[in-house]
């Protein structure tokens, strides 16, 4: 097939190497000026080198073509559309352009973007002729390409047995049989995977909220999410407890879901109620950091490893990182941060502050500092250096906002230590 991808979130990269990978002649215009006139052609890069070795891969192999709007041929067979929550007015332009372009009309539309709830349907109206199909964003960060090739079923939006025949036959090199396909109308696809993230969501903020009352019974959550796990009926995803989750999409989902309810009338305060743990979890590692230093942190040297929202991407879009530095920067303390991705976008986002270091090395982060906060799960941080830690701190003392030591093996090398919900 003949296939064009716009946008330039992870879903758009994922979706052009894979589909380019399966044999399709994909062109993906990545650059968001499509009126312009200029010769240069964007090439979008991920911080996944996986994703970024696949794109190369098929660039030079010829699947893959880079173009602006302009040079996109007009015998395309299928449009996919993968923006992000704050991108609608690009993703309206592009079908308002399409709409004037001299292309045979109906032909497959695409929404693979995160506009939640009747996202469709806007971009519909600029095209009214073609067939829509919504096929959910499900890219994981960090792990983007597996969250594809590995998913048992996935979910499609459709408005005819017409376009279901199609979306198979595009997605046939992915997933092979038929009970893996969930077709349903566009509506309720849309509102399937808001309500995913809802309840991805709710595990998360239960389990914290499980990790304080754990915490003040003396009760070790890491027994209980292990003994919860291990019932058939609830599994283990998303039950860790730690500083809360972030992310553009997921956030944007949960906040999407909780209006959708709210608008309805329904009597429900159960997202509110998950959003709300989420946001005070976000504090929790600064509470006990205060607490242990008397509500005395002015001038204090805390480290920070990890400011990303998870471990794997650059991302640090309503990521714990952000409630942590302004309430340590309002008691006055100082931060030196380390994370192997997201230095960039921190330094982008604060600018420069000389209660603000930035270290590219993640032991010269902790050098005279008063605590080691552990906010994202990077696996170079999982087996630190004990003996280089008590030699560069000023006061050996552990926060671990992601429940990742041992506890007691981290008190025997004689650390304070702090987890969440942990003894």
């Amino acid at each position: 097939m003949k296939i064009a991808i716009f946008g330039t979130t992870l879903h758009a990269g994922v979706m052009a190497a894979l589909l380019a990978e399966r044999g399709n002649d994909v062109f993906w215009c990545a650059d968001h000026d499509y009126k312009g006139l200029e010769e240069q052609i964007v090439c979008q890069t991920y911080q996944e080198q996986d994703v970024n070795r696949l794109l190369v891969k098929q660039r030079q192999l010829g699947f893959l073509k880079d173009c602006r709007f302009s040079s996109i041929p007009l015998d395309i067979e299928a449009y996919l559309f993968c923006f992000s929550p704050t991108e609608l007015q690009f993703a309206l332009e592009v079908t308002q352009l399409l709409n004037i372009r001299p292309i045979i009309h109906p032909r497959l539309m695409i929404n693979g973007s995160t506009f939640g709830l009747h996202g469709t349907e806007k971009l519909k109206q600029n095209l009214p002729k073609d067939h829509w199909v919504y096929f959910p964003d499900m890219i994981q960060e960090g792990n983007a390409i597996n969250s594809v090739l590995t998913v048992k079923h996935v979910i499609v939006g459709v408005e005819s047995d017409y376009t279901k025949t199609i979306m198979h036959e595009m997605l046939r090199p992915f997933f092979r049989f038929n009970h893996q396909y969930l077709f349903m109308p566009i509506l309720d696809a849309e509102f399937t995977k808001l309500s995913i993230s809802g309840m991805l969501a709710t595990r998360i903020s239960y389990m914290n909220d499980m990790a304080l009352v754990a915490e003040k019974l003396g009760i070790d959550i890491a027994n209980v999410k292990e003994g919860m796990a291990a019932d058939t009926r609830i599994g283990s995803a998303y039950l860790s407890a730690g500083v809360g989750f972030g992310g553009e999409n997921f956030s944007h989902d949960i906040l999407t879901l909780s209006n959708v309810v709210s608008d309805t009338g329904a009597r429900s305060r159960l997202l509110e109620q998950v959003w709300e743990i989420n946001e005070q979890q976000k504090e929790v590692l600064f509470r006990k950091l205060w607490n242990y230093y008397h509500c005395d942190l002015k001038d204090k040297v805390v480290a920070i490893w990890g400011a990303a929202f998870k471990e794997n991407t650059s991302n640090i879009h309503n990521a714990p990182i952000h409630s942590m530095l302004t309430a340590l920067w309002a008691q006055g303390a100082i931060v030196k941060l380390h994370d192997p991705q997201a230095l960039e976008e921190i330094q982008a986002r604060y600018g420069k502050r000389n209660d603000l270091i930035l270290c590219t090395e993640q032991y010269e982060a902790t050098r005279g500092a008063h605590a080691l906060c552990v906010m994202t799960v990077w696996k170079q941080y999982l087996s630190p250096d004990y003996k280089k830690l008590q030699q560069l701190m000023a006061h050996p003392f552990i926060l671990d906002g992601r429940n990742v030591y041992d506890p007691v093996y981290i008190k025997q090398q004689g650390f304070a230590y702090e987890g969440i919900g942990r003894l």
